[in-house]
């Protein structure tokens, strides 16, 4: 008993670790979890699975195909005698020729499936990079909230003193209400910040379906430098890696696949038939007979045509022998436009892939200049801190020396703090401007700074 109480109580202790996550997170690490809880891509997954089963069973089309007829006649008559009549039948029917339009259908099918993996995969992607999106902001956030708690603590401090030298006759009340305002409105900032730090954290947490957000490794560095990437590099990895047009080049090769099977609509279908019954008006049937036959299927827009021919036997005596041919005058002529409408349908995939493809490494170069800009910004904003941060130990010498009022070494404080806030945001937009390159290039979050390393040993081995 007590055995089984512990086996269940391990359970259920699992059941509520299952959404907390102990080990520390990196940016990777929070794209794969966000991708592996996603509730769409199990759901897409599990479609996918359900698709590559059916696909694989459609290999049923290649082999004979097997009926089995069962059928009792009974005829009770005033007149004549009395009918009875049982007859079984036993029927194999096996294509031998189609042109190859059966392969082509299941190729299509394939690449169907090849495109829906595709896009799997650009979701999950999208996931990951949402993930760290968020893991970004989240970072940023908690950077910005200590910047701004500790000018709180400073600015409390100040206050403090400046309101004992008031008591002290050293400064004036209006030096202490200027002051009250300055720490109200740095507690302003504080509560404010507050609130986006507490829907950044639950965004991170929803993203990655967690109850609670594990440790962070990663940091928002402002003094992190941009990765040096040439343009021409970017260019041809943007058009060689693109997910979208990895997705354009095999929706250009279902397009092909469609036009080819148009071209081969007009080849016949030939199938081999056989048969094989028993009859009787009582068990054990005493009659068999049997057939073979070859039908002859043309299914064209404009005329559709069926001829099939048998021979068999009914021992002891009688042999048997069909001839039949069904013809039908234009079934389908709107069909008759089925390869222009094929043919115009590549043509416009064709000429959208080279339209997507120069767009693709224009976007990459823009996004690659973008990144320059920003890492000029965030090398501005970093030597802006240094900037303040002098500028601050200066006011404190001169408050020192009397030569300004606390008051003014408080503004100073203040204007240091937002410093130091525009260079976290400025690092923040780096990142950001880094994830748009690793999504263009279809590289996994973090990885782009040994892209240009890993590029060259690749270069320097051929």
């Amino acid at each position: 008993m007590k055995k089984r109480e512990a086996v269940l109580t391990g359970i259920l202790f699992g059941f509520s670790l299952a959404s907390v996550y102990t080990e520390p997170l990196s940016f990777s690490a929070a794209a794969d979890m966000a991708a592996e809880n996603s509730a769409e891509i199990r759901y897409e997954k599990t479609r996918l699975s359900i698709r590559r089963g059916a696909w694989m069973l459609g290999l049923r089309a290649y082999f004979p195909s097997l009926g089995i007829t069962a059928s009792e006649d009974d005829r009770l008559q005033e007149i004549d005698a009395d009918s009875f009549l049982k007859n079984y039948g036993l029927t194999v029917e096996q294509l031998i020729f189609d042109g190859g339009k059966l392969a082509v259908e299941r190729r299509l099918e394939r690449m169907d499936i090849s495109l829906s993996e595709a896009k799997l995969q650009s979701l999950r992607s999208e996931t990951g990079y949402e993930a760290v999106k968020a893991y970004r902001n989240l970072l940023s956030s908690r950077q910005i909230m200590e910047i701004q708690e500790s000018s709180l603590a400073s600015l409390s401090e100040q206050r403090r003193i400046l309101a004992r030298e008031l008591e002290l006759g050293l400064a004036l009340p209006a030096d202490l209400a200027d002051a009250d305002l300055k720490v109200g409105e740095a507690r302003l900032l504080v509560l404010s910040h507050s609130i986006e730090l507490k829907e950044a954290e639950d965004r991170f947490a929803e993203v990655l379906a967690l109850d609670e957000i594990p440790e962070l490794t990663e940091t928002v560095d402002t003094g992190r430098k941009a990765v040096p990437l040439s343009k021409e590099k970017v260019k041809a990895l943007a058009e060689n890696r693109s997910p979208a047009l990895a997705e354009a080049r095999l929706s250009i090769a279902r397009r092909e696949g469609e036009l080819k099977y148009a071209d081969r609509s007009w080849i016949p279908t030939v199938k081999l038939s056989g048969n094989f019954g028993l009859a009787g008006r009582s068990y054990p049937l005493s009659k068999y007979n049997w057939s073979v036959g070859l039908s002859l299927d043309f299914s064209g827009p404009l005329l559709r045509n069926t001829s099939s021919a048998s021979f068999g036997r009914e021992p002891p005596y009688d042999r048997t022998g069909r001839l039949q041919n069904s013809f039908t005058p234009l079934p389908d002529p709107a069909g008759a436009l089925g390869r222009s409408q094929a043919a115009s349908l590549l043509f416009e995939e064709r000429s959208n892939y080279e339209r997507s493809l120069k767009q693709t490494g224009k976007n990459a170069v823009q996004q690659l200049e973008k990144y320059g800009l920003l890492e000029d910004k965030r090398v501005l904003a970093a030597d802006t801190v240094e900037l303040a941060e002098e500028k601050y130990r200066l006011a404190f010498l001169r408050m020192e020396l009397g030569q300004i009022t606390r008051t003014e070494l408080m503004e100073t404080e203040i204007e240091l703090s937002r410093k130091k806030v525009e260079a976290v945001q400025a690092a923040a937009a780096l990142l950001e401007a880094e994830q748009e390159l690793e999504k263009m290039l279809d590289l996994p979050p973090g990885s782009l700074e040994s892209l240009d390393s890993r590029t060259e040993r690749k270069e320097g081995g051929a």
